[in-house]
């Protein structure tokens, strides 16, 4: 629940207003002296005659939003994403329009990847095998599945998956964000209701979109609002023709990875299971991060992964590699592979980002022989704990729930988010901003991500840091309700002392 003070929320509506404002009437002038010295000729630089390609709200927020604060983003990396890594050094001429790299290099402390337990660097058990594939199989399949792009590696992950999220089967595709927006039409259409949490990520969004069936939204990680449309829904059935949805999915996921907080899985699969609706969950920032095993929202929150009908996630995070999974029953799986766009023309997995899934795993699993695994999954966990509680301490608003690795730092204002992040990266921590319209308006955020792979003197240099730069920006928003408690507290003890002498003894 994001507690935003009034006096936050005024500041940030004038700091958009003021935006907004200039913004407008920079074009206005902009056009009026483009059409004295340019007579006949439409503003921007578009081609005579043609409609501009680049248009409305969204050219607007590009040019007078976010090329402001690019500098931020799409910052390039010179090494592998571990607990640090190495950023070059940019610098802008003409007020941010182009970025020119230097060859320079930063050596800062990565709270920016979605490297859950570390597998990204090299590994004893993975890094050799991820070669030999190499060499083996080459780079790239340079086809489909169904084609010439289905090796004995992709055949073997799928079995893995599937044992390892405990269901009876899993298709493999290539990419995690297209494994929602493609495998979603392929399992529902026309006369069919899409029922998504309000916060689900674009993927699904864009899923849902495509696949043509109608679509409601409920509040997010409210059971009780998900029940009341199903209810209705159920009774109502579909408009016009009032008959019964041919099939109802309801679309979840296991860590909102803009928010860091935990599905409400027990509850939201007890509801499906009454009005008969198929339950839908993304489990790409949960999956491998949480969970006594490392297997996820079903295993932390003791839920049957049976009663979970669709399982998806991605293999670009916990397991260090790329692509992503959904695990279902057989007949599910089957379907997919004959009906999914993706499978049957986009190009397999590459080979050696198969193999390191199937490595990581098998080092999760304990197959390796050691038990690594085990220790990464205690040391996410310790870690994520630790950093939440430390940043909450300081006065921070923080998302998110226990044990999630991700940690959403509320900003608010637009200004606040850029110079966080500038300020950090001086003091060799690299952090994420987000905002608008990855998140609502006024809701921008810092979003950390923690790793196994982070030691606690990590840990301590990125609080050190985190905590300078929010006192610089001035985002600890609660510190002066702290102080303030603590000193309605003292003064109550010191009045206490006084009408009774007693308790200074």
């Amino acid at each position: 629940m994001v507690r935003l003070p009034f006096v936050t929320a005024a500041t940030t509506l004038l700091s958009f207003g003021v935006i907004l404002g200039f913004g407008h009437l920079r074009d206005f002038f902009r056009r009026v002296l483009h059409s004295l010295h340019f007579v006949g000729e439409p503003a921007g630089g578009n081609l005579k005659g043609y409609a501009p390609i680049c248009e409305g709200t969204d050219d607007f927020y590009v040019r007078r939003f976010f090329r402001r604060v690019q500098d931020c983003f799409e910052r390039p990396i010179a090494s592998k994403p571990d607990a640090w890594f190495d950023v070059i050094e940019r610098y802008s001429n003409d007020n941010n329009k182009t970025l020119h790299r230097t060859t320079k290099t930063s050596k800062c402390l990565n709270l920016a990847s979605f490297n859950y337990l570390g597998f990204a660097a090299a590994d004893e058990y993975c890094t050799p095998r991820v070669v030999e594939s190499l060499k083996k199989y080459s780079a790239s399949t340079c086809s489909s599945r169904v084609d010439g792009g289905n090796t004995l590696l992709h055949v073997e992950l799928e079995e893995l998956v599937a044992r390892f999220v405990r269901k009876p089967a899993a298709i493999l595709l290539g990419m995690g964000y297209t494994t929602n927006s493609s495998i979603i039409p392929a399992l529902i259409g026309r006369g069919g209701l899409i029922i998504s949490d309000s916060l689900n990520h674009n993927s699904i969004v864009s899923g849902a979109r495509a696949s043509g069936a109608s679509i409601r939204v409920f509040q997010h990680n409210n059971p009780a609002h998900l029940e009341a449309i199903l209810r209705e829904q159920v009774a109502v059935g579909q408009p016009r023709t009032h008959r019964a949805w041919k099939k109802i999915l309801v679309i979840v996921e296991g860590i909102y990875s803009m928010e860091g907080e935990l599905c409400k899985l027990p509850e939201i699969v007890s509801i499906c299971k009454k009005y008969k609706a198929y339950t839908y969950m993304d489990e790409a920032h949960s999956i491998g991060a949480v969970g006594k095993t490392g297997r996820g929202v079903c295993e932390l929150l003791g839920v049957d992964p049976a009663d979970v009908d669709i399982m998806m996630g991605t293999l670009s995070k916990s397991f260090g590699s790329s692509g992503g999974y959904i695990a279902a029953t057989k007949e599910i799986i089957h379907h997919l592979k004959h009906t999914c766009p993706s499978h049957i023309y986009g190009t397999s997995m590459s080979p050696p980002a198969v193999e390191q899934v199937i490595s990581a795993m098998k080092v999760i699993l304990g197959e390796d022989g050691t038990d690594r695994g085990a220790k990464k999954i205690a040391q996410i966990r310790d870690n994520s704990n630790f950093f939440r509680s430390e940043l909450q301490k300081m006065g921070f608003e923080v998302l998110g729930d226990a044990d999630s690795p991700v940690m959403p730092m509320m900003v608010y204002n637009p200004a606040k988010m850029p110079a966080f992040s500038r300020e950090c990266l001086k003091k060799n921590v690299a952090v994420v901003p987000v905002g608008f319209p990855a998140t609502p308006l006024l809701l921008g955020r810092i979003r950390i991500c923690i790793s196994a792979s982070h030691t606690r003197e990590d840990l301590i240099k990125g609080l050190e840091v985190i905590s300078d730069v929010g006192d610089l920006v001035g985002i600890k928003y609660f510190q002066v309700e702290q102080d303030r408690a603590t000193s309605v507290q003292n003064s109550e003890t010191e009045e206490a002392s006084v009408n009774n002498p007693r308790l200074l003894c």
